[in-house]
């Protein structure tokens, strides 16, 4: 797939996961790469950014299987945020599915 479709789309993926419940950082990398080709170091620069900019809080758990886990909890914030990407994706796919020829199939 298009590395700039991959882009554009992953932190859409990942606030939207984050909507359901929180995850650990190499979770999201798994959930996400059973759908989408990902390679690991492409989650974790995107995870500090959305972090800083307040779109997630962070805090550590204990694990069973190995050290403490860092995981990422949406924010009112970033819910606000999801929202605004999901309306612009679909948007975004209604134009492209018209352009195409393909209006009404989304």
């Amino acid at each position: 797939m298009n590395i700039q479709f991959k882009k554009g789309v992953l932190e859409l993926c990942v606030l939207t996961m984050l909507c359901h419940k929180d995850y650990y950082g190499y979770e999201l990398v798994q959930t996400i790469s059973r759908n989408i080709d990902i390679a690991e170091g492409t989650i974790y620069p995107l995870l500090r950014r959305l972090t800083k900019e307040n779109y997630f809080r962070t805090y550590i758990q204990e694990s069973n299987e190995g050290p403490p886990r860092k995981y990422y909890q949406l924010t009112a914030k970033g819910r606000e945020y999801q929202q605004v990407l999901l309306a612009e994706w679909k948007h975004f796919i209604h134009g492209v599915h018209t352009v195409m020829g393909m209006e009404g199939q989304e």
